[in-house]
């Protein structure tokens, strides 16, 4: 087998095209992210090679750059990002773009809330055993992840966790006091809702597991579920419809912004 190059070095190597082409075209990176109806640090984050350009993104530059094929074939050849599953890659390619992410999780951490150490913890616990450079990569990927919540302020990001996600000290005491801290601290973002659902909730409308949701910059509503060693995308709008009327019920049933940081801080206060 051929050893495929780094996702980064094809990354950058697309980008480089792409700022080719843009100032070919004697445009600033402003005026391109005009055009394209990106921001400007998504330009500049496709142009330094550390965002996978998704393909909404790919056609509207060809439009702009005079369609000459150049950025088509150069997207057909992006390695796919290391470090994280097959079947998540198109979800994570969206949730870069996505103005608003809803995540419900019963399991474990949602992937975005992550400490470090908590998500090393869960890849050690990984079988069959993962390898040192295959557990750098996908702390590499989570943390890439989570830089969505600088990166776009302006993206509305909701987080429904249980109570025993907590509870189930994953990492031990060290490494809970540590993910409640963190948890705690991007909750205060105004972007960011963190909201517990109880211990005892006698009516739970997200018994079916845990999703995810989100809507794209043209307003449209995708859902993503995940079993083990497979996830399923949901397109279909009126899926979607019933996975957001259960979120809502969810988020209206879990404890308020308040009461879940009190509840944390308590649990804290408790290791």
């Amino acid at each position: 087998m051929v050893d495929e190059p780094e996702a980064s070095d094809s990354m950058r190597t697309f980008g480089a095209v792409l700022q080719a082409l843009r100032e070919n075209a004697g445009l600033s990176r402003e005026e391109f992210a005009e055009l394209v109806q990106f921001s400007k640090h998504t330009v500049a984050s496709v142009e330094l090679g550390r965002r996978m350009p998704d393909q909404a993104f790919v056609e509207r530059a060809e439009d702009v750059l005079g369609n000459t094929g150049a950025l088509r074939k150069a997207a057909a050849c992006l390695v796919r990002q290391p470090g994280l599953a097959s079947w998540f890659r198109q979800w994570a390619r969206m949730e870069a773009q996505a103005i608003t992410l809803y995540t419900y999780e019963c399991r474990m951490m949602p992937g975005l809330l992550q400490t470090e150490a908590y998500a090393r913890q869960l890849f050690d616990d990984e079988l069959p055993p993962l390898k040192d450079e295959q557990i750098e990569a996908q702390w590499v990927a989570r943390a890439e992840r989570q830089r969505l919540f600088l990166e776009r302020p302006n993206t509305e990001f909701s987080f429904i966790v249980e109570e025993h996600v907590f509870l189930r000290r994953t990492g031990g005491p060290d490494v809970t006091r540590e993910l409640i801290d963190h948890v705690v601290e991007l909750s205060r973002l105004r972007n960011v809702e963190v909201q517990i659902m109880p211990l005892v909730r006698e009516s739970h409308p997200g018994l079916h597991g845990a999703m995810q949701l989100l809507e794209n910059p043209d307003s449209k509503w995708f859902a993503y579920t995940e079993a083990p060693e497979s996830g399923q995308l949901i397109s279909n709008p009126k899926i979607a419809s019933v996975l957001q009327k259960r979120y809502a019920k969810m988020r209206a049933q879990a404890l308020s912004l308040e009461d879940s940081v009190s509840l944390l801080e308590r649990m804290r206060g408790a290791l």
